[in-house]
């Protein structure tokens, strides 16, 4: 599909610039939700920057998923004539805040500690001391079973 230079040239840097994209299966959408540039172009470059290896595609949910490889990044970097140092934002590490660490706040550094007793234990505790100790049924527990006469087929005839 011929795609005019500058509607290319936005896809690229969109793409290069955040290292992913994200397009709706509408090939009749006027234009994409991120870019100012009709959706099917969208769809289409990326497909064919997909057959040359540089970008992977995921489709679910009518949705295209496409995300850079490093082969990629090397030919959009050549493309828009951009230094080395720039790189897309998924390859950025994300900037922590000077507060404390998730295992700090949850008062875990990494080491094992047993479980303090608590009431879940109590029912051992029972037994060991020996006190509320049953074994079987009580006394007056006497069963019965009668072996005349049965239920369905080859029943037992008097």
């Amino acid at each position: 599909m011929l795609i005019p230079k500058q509607n290319r040239k936005l896809i690229y840097e969109n793409l290069f610039k955040e290292g992913v994209l994200v397009a709706k299966k509408d090939f009749n959408a006027p234009k994409h939700q991120d870019i100012d540039v009709p959706n099917l172009q969208v769809i289409k470059a990326c497909q064919s920057l997909n057959s040359k290896g540089f970008v992977n595609t995921q489709f679910s949910w009518q949705y295209y998923y496409y995300s850079l490889t490093n082969e990629g990044i090397e030919y959009l970097r050549e493309f828009l004539h951009l230094p080395s140092e720039i790189v897309p934002a998924t390859f950025k590490k994300q900037a922590r805040p000077a507060g404390r660490s998730p295992r700090e706040e949850g008062g875990r550094d990494g080491v094992y500690r047993a479980p303090q007793r608590s009431d879940r234990g109590e029912y051992r505790r029972r037994e060991e001391g020996g006190e509320g100790k049953k074994e079987g049924a009580s006394g007056d527990y006497r069963p019965e079973f009668r072996s005349s006469g049965g239920i369905g087929r080859g029943r037992h005839q008097e």
